[in-house]
């Protein structure tokens, strides 16, 4: 109950407060989580973005900061958490929305936290990976951060209906309604979340050149996309860290 009553103000104690109202959240819900390496102490990770559930599924894992869409703010519920948590809120195409970004990961980064973000910029079905905004990309570079790549997928693992799909129902994108949406991923059962992380940072050939490092970054998400499969079996406890069984 205090996760809901209490409003952290530092940036660690924001995130550890996120974190463990996700992995509650997980563990009620009973989505498992698959996780193919390391979840980076430090530095940016950046991932393909399929569902207002990857915020849950990262926070869930690892205390960490996220930079996302000001849209997020409005989501019912995950708008209500995120702020509370700490999101810094950016909106494309607005004054100074860059400068809010690099303020933000450079506060992150000071107080030891990764930052995760989504450089497509928005959700898809999955069926292929978007263009990678560099926007946000480059203000982790200029801030000299290590940047991990990340990928994330679902499964349906359980019979939840001949109309049911992970693309449509699992996925937000398009045109769907927010609220049946979340009615109905809510009553899915047998999701399994798989998320996959790169061993060691992107390597950036030429970090100033922005076009040419989000090819970079999304040929590396790219990459973890290709290799999608199942290993280390995580469960998600009441306790603040995700026990690998």
């Amino acid at each position: 109950m205090e996760l809901l009553l209490v409003r952290p103000t530092e940036w660690q104690a924001r995130a550890e407060w996120l974190h463990r109202l996700c992995a509650r959240a997980l563990k009620g819900l009973g989505i498992q989580v698959d996780v193919l390496g390391e979840f980076p102490e430090a530095g940016a990770v950046i991932a393909n973005h399929l569902s207002y559930a990857d915020i849950v599924i990262f926070a869930a894992l690892h205390p960490c900061v996220f930079v996302a869409k000001a849209e997020i703010e409005n989501i019912p519920v995950l708008g209500w958490m995120t702020t509370m948590a700490g999101t810094v809120y950016v909106a494309r195409g607005h004054g100074g929305s860059a400068v809010k970004a690099r303020k933000g990961m450079s506060a992150a980064f000071d107080a030891g936290l990764p930052v995760v973000f989504f450089p497509e910029g928005t959700t898809s079905d999955g069926s292929h990976l978007l263009r990678f905004h560099s926007g946000l990309l480059a203000q982790a570079l200029a801030e000299s951060a290590p940047v991990t790549a990340a990928h994330v997928s679902y499964r349906l693992l359980a019979d939840n209906g001949p109309s049911i799909t992970v693309g449509d129902n699992v996925c937000y994108w398009g045109d769907h309604n927010m609220w049946l949406h979340i009615f109905k991923f809510l009553g899915l059962r047998g999701l399994r979340v798989e998320i996959r992380f790169a061993h060691a940072p992107v390597l950036f050939h030429n970090p100033a050149n922005r076009k040419l490092a989000a090819e970079e970054a999304r040929a590396a998400v790219a990459e973890l996309a290709s290799r999608v499969q199942v290993s280390t079996k995580c469960t998600i406890s009441d306790s603040t860290k995700v026990h690998a069984t």
